[in-house]
């Protein structure tokens, strides 16, 4: 039986590229099984699908160098069940731009592609098409679509949308910012977390209660145990007017002391909390060495507290 995972669609999508990578780096399990791939609207949408049990898995962008988080995503992976994430990996974006055959871009009077991409094509259009009107696409490769439809002159995608859907590239490697990358993220149902390997990364959300100090006290529970923080992120609380959840991506995994001690701390002050994943970072950590360090001087002091205990020797 082929495993099942959902991405934003239609096919052509820089997410459809990265589930593909994925599959050789044998994230959904042996790279030579088969797989079942599902296109979705949305990344919630996506989500949705693996809470329901119509797909094993899911591949969502979680972040990108332009914009930063993708904030979508991020309210999707902390609405309804939980759900947790396995592994990342970054893509390098730059788009083509495409049309039907046979039009030029001086016919042109609409553009179309995701918001998100069209804040990365800001210059090429600003240059090439200053007077075309915008039409946003739930995606890249479904702006493409809407060409190939008829429904506008021309998208902003991924090259292979344009064989997908049978369109005239008229230019490449289009990207305002040079080197732009987005995460992506395998994302399934509550399991064991992936071994640690000493370059991790774990990300939660959490809500504090409304009192003096509250966010400031449950970072220095970090800091003080030397778990540094990639970011945070705060977004509104549905339903909670003026109250806030807040995500952090941490340096390590579960199983790293320091940083199960500052979880442990963390959720003694908030209201609530919840683990999304401890994985394989795509980057090295600037502290990994000092962790290594750190850990096994954790390793020592629990065995000299284990030995007094037991009445041992601790010299």
């Amino acid at each position: 039986m082929s495993t099942s995972v959902a991405y934003l669609g239609p096919a052509g999508t820089f997410t459809e590229a990265a589930l593909t990578s994925f599959h050789a780096r044998g994230a959904f399990g042996d790279a030579g099984e088969e797989i079942t791939p599902i296109p979705v609207a949305s990344p919630a949408a996506a989500l949705d699908r693996v809470r329901a049990g119509e797909a094993d898995y899911a591949v969502v962008a979680i972040e990108n160098s332009v914009d930063g988080a993708v904030t979508g995503t991020f309210d999707a992976l902390a609405d309804g069940e939980r759900v947790q994430i396995f592994s990342e990996l970054e893509l390098e974006i730059a788009f083509d731009i495409m049309v039907r055959p046979g039009t030029s871009l001086a016919d042109a009077t609409t553009f179309a592609t995701h918001p998100v991409a069209h804040q990365q094509v800001r210059h090429w259009l600003k240059e090439h098409l200053p007077a075309a009107e915008y039409v946003p696409a739930s995606s890249n490769a479904a702006a493409a679509q809407l060409v190939a439809e008829g429904k506008a002159d021309v998208a902003a995608a991924p090259g292979r949308a344009a064989e997908i859907f049978g369109l005239e590239t008229v230019a490449t490697g289009i990207a305002d910012t040079v080197g732009a990358r987005t995460r992506f993220v395998v994302v399934g149902k509550p399991d064991v977390p992936p071994a640690r390997t000493g370059n991790d990364t774990t990300l939660i959300v959490f809500t504090l209660p409304n009192t003096p100090g509250s966010l400031v006290h449950a970072l220095q529970d970090f800091a003080q145990r030397g778990v540094s923080m990639s970011w945070i992120a705060s977004r509104p609380n549905p339903g909670h007017y003026g109250t806030y959840r807040f995500y952090v991506d941490l340096d390590g995994h579960i199983d790293d002391i320091p940083l199960a001690e500052a979880l442990r701390a963390v959720w003694l002050r908030v209201d609530d909390i919840t683990f999304l994943g401890s994985w394989p970072a795509t980057h090295p950590s600037e502290r990994e060495a000092e962790l290594a360090a750190d850990i096994q001087r954790l390793h020592e002091a629990t065995a000299w507290v284990q030995a007094a205990r037991t009445g041992k020797d601790t010299d």
